[in-house]
């Protein structure tokens, strides 16, 4: 699985307005249902109400690809612009480790 933390910082409560019009024009529940999407969640810092937070998971490389590819992402663009974002990326790749179980509570 690789998950993408993107965040996207705006001015004026730009940030929370991209993911709202994400989620109610029906963006994000189209991206969640590509081949491959694991995770597309939006949550807010509560240190910071400018930056939206984006986790986005995928089964692969090739499912990002093909997400990227779609006809979507220039709606996405369309909407950053729009609400003139900035983004940073942090990117995992992960790795199924057992000893870490025990500590999680379930």
């Amino acid at each position: 699985m690789i998950t993408v933390n993107l965040y996207y910082k705006g001015t004026n409560g730009s940030a929370r307005a991209f993911a709202q019009e994400m989620e109610s024009t029906g963006i994000a529940d189209a991206i969640r249902a590509e081949a491959g999407n694991l995770r597309y969640q939006y949550f807010q810092p509560l240190s910071d109400p400018e930056t939206i937070l984006l986790i986005d998971s995928w089964t692969d490389q090739a499912a990002i690809d093909a997400h990227h590819a779609s006809p979507m992402m220039a709606q996405l663009a369309a909407l950053r612009e729009k609400y003139d974002l900035h983004m940073t990326v942090e990117r995992f790749v992960s790795d199924e480790y057992e000893a870490d179980r025990k500590y999680i509570r379930s």
